[in-house]
């Protein structure tokens, strides 16, 4: 007889062991996506540790808009990987992740923005990313809702199309990963703290956690937020910045619009979830903070800035707001692979506003480079040491809420 009222847990719980092949620090999307990884490649003696519960750092506190528009030729090919995986991720991991592929907005109210939307439409279109510049007329007309009249402060001069962009359910990309990490035989262990990074000889040797000692040659910072204060940990400082990002959502209302809107001069976001709720957020604040408490006067500016696009939310209230802490780099690029000085250490870090769309493709091929030894070419331009060497990857022109 069928037993409706059975639960079966998503993800097994563990024993902590006293080694590993290889430990994971973090459970958002990055680190459950390179213990996935790593276990198609065969490595499944793997810890991924995390502070609190699954998702509980910024996989957990953002809008999960996926797109692969971006301005570098070392970005773009980056990111379009991240939406091929994530274009097929339900059928991989066997559980909907509910991506959905809306199209992506980004709009111009100033002659320079066009200009740098220009740039954008053609590196992309160079390497193979649908782009392309529409008007207010077509922006209209994949939008009714939006004001493209000449009365708003910032009138819509044109956007930047991006048609496989979109939204996708985050915490179901976490959960997908996780169950599929546990099936392999990896481990995933909540509210277990790393504590210390343990080296000698110039490599990793292990880590203390609160719930005991681990040893093992591969230690991966997958954080978010609290990268450098792990990093420090290894002896190893990182040139980033922590900064809070805030976002809110509507009461649920009927659809209203089924495009992602992202405004370059007026640093605002706007989606619809499939749950009817209206999406917002901003750009980050101008301070550096790990405090994760919301604030009204950024409340004030996104209602503000949205309604310049969308009068007709007027009256729509607001249900909740909440804060994720950004890692912002030099160069508004992340640092992936390893680090020369200390054999063993990996790092995902440093994903300022891009993370969510970046955690399929930064998991594979930092998994690739753990298995092999050989760093793979897609992630080469993010390593560790550009910075010492000159070649940044200057991403921010494509941070429509960061700059």
């Amino acid at each position: 007889m069928l037993d409706l009222f059975r639960v079966e847990p998503m993800w097994a719980s563990h024993e902590l062991g006293r080694a590993y092949d290889a430990v994971i620090i973090g459970a958002g999307v990055h680190g459950l996506a390179t213990a996935y990884y790593l276990g198609t490649l065969g490595i499944r003696r793997v810890a991924v540790l995390e502070r609190a519960y699954l998702g509980w750092g910024n996989s957990g506190r953002n809008t999960a808009i996926i797109r692969s528009n971006y301005r570098t030729a070392e970005g773009i090919p980056f990111y379009d990987e991240s939406v091929k995986l994530y274009e097929d991720l339900s059928a991989t991991l066997g559980f909907n992740v509910m991506f959905s592929q809306q199209g992506h907005l980004t709009l111009a109210h100033t002659d320079s923005a066009l200009n740098g939307l220009r740039v954008r439409a053609g590196a992309n279109r160079a390497l193979g990313v649908s782009s392309e510049i529409i008007g207010p007329a077509e922006i209209k007309r994949l939008v009714p809702a939006i004001d493209v009249g000449s009365r708003p402060r910032f009138p819509i001069m044109a956007a930047l199309y991006h048609r496989p962009g979109g939204i996708i359910r985050h915490d179901a990309v976490v959960w997908g990963y996780a169950r599929e990490v546990s099936r392999m035989g990896s481990e995933i262990h909540p509210h277990t703290e790393v504590t210390a990074i343990q080296t000698g000889g110039g490599a990793v040797t292990g880590v203390e956690t609160n719930r005991g000692r681990i040893a093992t040659p591969v230690v991966v910072n997958a954080t978010s937020g609290w990268c450098t204060t792990v990093s420090r940990m290894a002896g190893v400082p990182l040139p980033i910045v922590s900064e809070p990002l805030q976002a809110c959502v509507s009461e649920p209302i009927e659809p209203f619009v089924s495009k992602v809107i992202v405004s370059a001069n007026l640093h605002v976001y706007v989606n619809q979830s499939a749950r009817g709720e209206i999406v917002m957020g901003a750009e980050i604040d101008p301070y550096q903070t790990y405090h994760m408490g919301s604030t009204l006067p950024t409340l004030e500016e996104i209602a503000r800035h949205t309604l310049e696009l969308f009068p007709g939310l007027a009256h729509v209230r607001v249900l909740r707001q909440w804060t994720g802490i950004c890692d912002m780099t030099p160069d508004y690029s992340p640092i992936i692979g390893d680090v020369p000085q200390l054999r063993g250490y990996y790092l995902d870090v440093g994903w300022g506003t891009y993370g969510f769309k970046a955690g399929p493709a930064a998991g594979k091929n930092l998994a690739a480079s753990i298995a092999t030894g050989r760093t793979p070419e897609r992630i080469r331009p993010f390593r560790y040491t550009r910075f010492e060497e000159g070649r940044l990857v200057g991403e921010k022109a494509a941070a429509a809420v960061s700059s």
